[in-house]
């Protein structure tokens, strides 16, 4: 059985003695994995904190890149750091607590209530700790809960804890909890679901650089009409309105702290299914994740390295100019920058370590053209070339004041592109899921290499639809229709 790994951020942070585990710190899992052989370990994250982009959430993030067994997920983490998103779970707690007041002598809750690996100080309040655990697999957790307008006790916030955080007067509870946990067989928390019928596309109609434009939307609209799907085009509005529909798919770009990834948790949370789903949305949307993902996979890509801020002496001997940088979660290539000198170096870094405690550098690797392949359900949909903005290093160019200007597409038929671009840009989509991806991919002597893998690629009129016509749109849309097939047939 693969080792157990504690991590933490400094060894002091782990008070306590070794119990029989291993104790290293965060740095040492992010550079020196294959020293210290921990391929295939269940990783225990007692990072201090799990804000997004920190140590801590960065952690948990490569190893799922390296297919390590980790808690916290990051879609824990971002589930817990979003009230909004895991508000919907509370109901369900708060049945729980109260039946463990019921059975209480004295029906009285405490107002904090901490768990350890689903263990509780309280015993009369153990159904609830395995509730919360179940729910949300992270190692520590903190409940508030209070008193409603009505008089009722109520879970009011969950709250992630690192180890300095655990009462003095908890430690047992806490080694024992430990101890009893890395024996067991991890598993997945389970979901609950809902049924749904129909199909909402999430759009944003003042969005600049939107993954499908107007026509594209309204394509999607009038062929689901043919094939039988009621096809509706909602905004960020209708929140409260998803769980009238049967499927989610986003067509507004996608981030982390965002509305579009809090409506993907919410689709998944009702059983819905959803393209793109959030676990694809972290994955694809840290480049972080990806270059460490391709690398385990041993998928060419330019070469990649990732730097905190005490490192970035480091990149002039790993890189000649120019030298790539990009932020870990940019999109439509914002947050990806190129330095051609030591100056430009500095002053872009400076700006990048406002946003993120880590950066990636990059090989710079010109192409007159990027290969895009679009992968939905582990079958090539379409192949395009995108060619780099006029005298501009990248597909597209932003200006100063939000403008920008794109460089012009080809469209491929699947049969007629190069087979190595294909088989690799399928490779790596695969190594996501099976929902709908673009493969970014650069192709020179050397062979093809990956340069990206998109969560919410472009499917434009004209462009991505150039040779299926609306035969693109049909498979598109009996995905949808075969994944809401089997979700009736599981229910």
């Amino acid at each position: 059985m693969p080792a157990h790994a504690i991590v933490v951020e400094k060894r002091s942070d782990f008070r306590w003695d070794d119990p029989g585990q291993r104790v290293i710190t965060v740095i040492d899992y992010l550079d020196h994995a294959e020293e210290l052989k921990l391929r295939g370990a269940k990783i225990v994250n007692l990072c201090r904190d799990f804000d997004y982009l920190s140590v801590g959430y960065y952690c948990s993030l490569l190893a799922e890149a390296r297919r390590d067994r980790v808690i916290p997920t990051v879609s824990t983490i971002l589930e817990l750091d979003q009230r909004a998103i895991y508000k919907g779970a509370l109901a369900e707690l708060d049945q729980h607590l109260r039946r463990c007041l019921k059975h209480q002598a004295v029906p009285m809750a405490p107002d904090i209530l901490h768990v350890f690996f689903g263990k509780t100080e309280q015993a009369d309040f153990e159904d609830l700790a395995e509730a919360l655990f179940d729910r949300f697999r992270t190692p520590l957790l903190r409940l508030e809960i209070a008193t409603d307008e009505k008089g009722k006790r109520h879970i009011a916030k969950i709250h992630a804890l690192s180890p300095k955080e655990v009462p003095v007067e908890l430690d047992g509870l806490f080694l024992a909890a430990l101890e009893a946990y890395t024996q067991k067989r991890w598993v997945k928390p389970r979901m609950k679901a809902v049924p749904r019928y129909d199909l909402a596309i999430l759009h944003d109609p003042d969005e600049k650089l939107p993954p499908s434009d107007a026509k594209a939307l309204a394509k999607f609209v009038r062929v689901g009409a043919e094939m039988g799907m009621d096809v509706e085009l909602i905004t960020r509005k209708d929140f409260a309105r998803l769980p009238q529909f049967d499927a989610l798919f986003l067509r507004e770009t996608t981030s982390i702290p965002h509305h579009t990834f809090r409506f993907a948790k919410r689709a998944e949370a009702e059983g819905m299914p959803v393209i793109d789903d959030p676990t694809s949305i972290l994955r694809c949307g840290n480049k972080v994740y990806l270059a460490e993902l391709l690398r385990a996979n041993g998928i060419k890509a330019p070469h990649t390295m990732i730097f905190a801020r005490n490192r970035v002496d480091e990149i002039e001997k790993e890189f000649n100019y120019p030298v790539v940088l990009k932020i870990p979660d940019g999109s439509f290539s914002r947050g990806v920058k190129k330095a051609t000198n030591a100056d430009e170096l500095a002053a872009i870094l400076k700006d990048m370590f406002r946003e993120s405690q880590m950066v990636l550098a990059q090989e710079y690797m010109f192409t007159e053209y990027d290969w895009r392949v679009g992968i939905i359900d582990r079958e090539p949909l379409f192949v395009c070339q995108y060619f780099m903005s006029k005298a501009h290093w990248q597909i597209v160019k932003h200006e100063a004041g939000g403008g920008f200007s794109e460089g012009a597409a080809r469209s491929w038929a699947v049969e007629d592109a190069p087979k190595e671009v294909i088989e690799t840009a399928l490779k790596a989509a695969n190594l996501i899921g099976d929902g709908l991806y673009g493969v970014d991919l650069k192709q020179n002597a050397d062979g093809v290499h990956v340069i990206e893998i998109n969560d919410n690629p472009n499917i434009d009129f004209g462009i991505e639809d150039a040779i299926l016509k609306d035969e693109l749109y049909r498979r598109v849309l009996r995905s949808f229709q075969r994944r809401i097939d089997q979700r009736r047939q599981a229910a």
